[in-house]
């Protein structure tokens, strides 16, 4: 254990350790940390003490303003760096806990710090990887029997998104316009969306790439999957409906999406790993895996309108509903060739359970507008309001201490009248 002390509660455990960039308002330089407990642990200020065989090389990696370079050091790197943040914290180690001048450099309380996006986000791409979400859509536009498409049990579907709009958690998003077709019998109008949604979903950074041309094997995937965020896609399904045929989403997307500011490595995941779902039919060779992969992450998303004294649960979801894992969705996205880079976004898709609670999008939770999604006695919802905040958070459960990512929140600003 450590000698900061941990509530059991806190997100911020000892056996978490996540990443994550801040300034405070005194020093606006933006610097890396780690979370345990209330309190960060500023790693410029003990950036000496990182004196294993690769990184006593590469000490300066902890003061770049982003995580890219740490990433980029690959696999062995990260599992260093993890080993000493865990002994310089550990009760039983007197380096940083008996220097007080140190301790005062290098620990700084949350409340103080402002938080931003953990890399620079190079390209981001959105899966399509629930089974369950994927199901209700289909019903909900093709009919049951069409529910999913020929090549969804083949193969992670997933686009290209728009990084320059991946925003910091805390970050306002305005309500997008754009061309809607609300009654089919008439021509598109334009305005704002009438039918602005949450996406709950999770995504990992790559760490180390890959050349141009070269694969990543599904066996080495997880040597370029550097750890995880909690994200909302937040999705204007109006624009969407109209915009996506032939080439898929577009301006119903590339608004916002807002991810967690704190990085999650997967080392803290691996107690976690549960069995991967029965896939059927079984994918194709380049696809296959049988190492556990899907992570037991509870999933809870709140909604707190204009006037509403407090927050009320509308989801309560978990990661492991995913069919496609982090390593399939890697693998079939460079088994073309494809290069990824460190500090590349990839996200699972909509995380949806089996269970209406489990729904992970108000589309699903109102089933299209045809029914009110209850906020408690503080009025209802189909589709988000101006004003409404939302927030997105999770954990894993371990024997008296949490595994968890912090929030990711935002809320709606109205659109602007062009």
């Amino acid at each position: 254990m450590s000698f900061i002390a941990v509530d059991p509660t806190s997100d911020f455990s000892f056996h978490n350790l996540p990443y994550g960039i801040f300034s405070t308002p005194d020093s606006p330089r933006h610097r890396i940390g780690v979370a345990i407990g209330d309190q960060i642990l500023d790693l410029s200020a003990v950036k000496s003490l990182f004196r294993g065989p690769v990184l006593s090389k590469h000490q300066d990696v902890f003061d770049q303003p982003t995580l890219n370079a740490f990433m980029a050091l690959g696999y062995e790197a990260w599992r260093e760096a993890r080993r000493t943040v865990q002994m310089l914290l550990s009760a039983n180690e007197s380096t940083l806990r008996d220097d007080m001048s140190l301790r005062s450099r290098a620990f700084i309380h949350q409340s103080a710090v402002i938080m931003h996006l953990p890399a620079n986000i190079g390209d981001y791409t959105d899966f399509y990887s629930s089974r369950d979400h994927a199901t209700n859509v289909g019903i909900m536009f093709r009919g049951k029997e069409n529910a999913l498409m020929p090549n969804w049990l083949r193969l992670p579907v997933g686009y290209h998104g728009r990084a320059s709009s991946v925003v910091v958690s805390g970050t306002p998003i305005r309500r997008p316009s754009g061309q809607m077709r609300p009654d089919q019998t008439k021509p598109p109008v334009f305005g704002p969306s009438k039918k602005l949604d949450i996406e709950l979903e999770m995504a990992f950074f790559v760490g180390g790439g890959n050349p141009l041309g070269e694969p990543i094997p599904i066996q080495k995937a997880h040597e370029h999957i550097f750890g995880m965020v909690l994200m909302n896609d937040w999705s204007a399904r109006d624009i969407q409906a109209w915009e996506y045929v032939p080439l898929g989403p577009f301006l119903g997307k590339n608004f916002g999406t807002t991810i967690s500011p704190w990085v999650v490595p997967m080392e803290a995941l691996l107690p976690f790993a549960e069995p991967n779902p029965i896939q059927d039919p079984e994918p194709l060779p380049y696809l296959q895996q049988h190492d556990a992969y899907t992570f037991n992450i509870n999933l809870f998303v709140s909604l707190k309108g204009k006037g509403m004294a407090e927050a009320v649960n509308i989801c309560r979801s978990n990661f492991k509903y995913m069919y496609w894992t982090m390593k399939q969705q890697l693998a079939h996205h460079t088994v073309n060739g494809c290069n990824v880079k460190p500090g590349d976004l990839l996200a699972s898709g909509t995380i949806s359970g089996p269970d209406p609670e489990s729904f992970g999008s108000m589309l699903e939770l109102s089933w299209n507008g045809s029914k009110n999604i209850d906020l408690g006695g503080e009025g209802t919802r189909t589709f988000l309001n101006d004003g409404d905040e939302v927030t997105i958070s999770g954990y894993c459960e371990g024997d008296g201490y949490r595994v968890g990512f912090g929030t990711c929140q935002g809320t709606i600003l109205p659109a602007l009248l062009l």
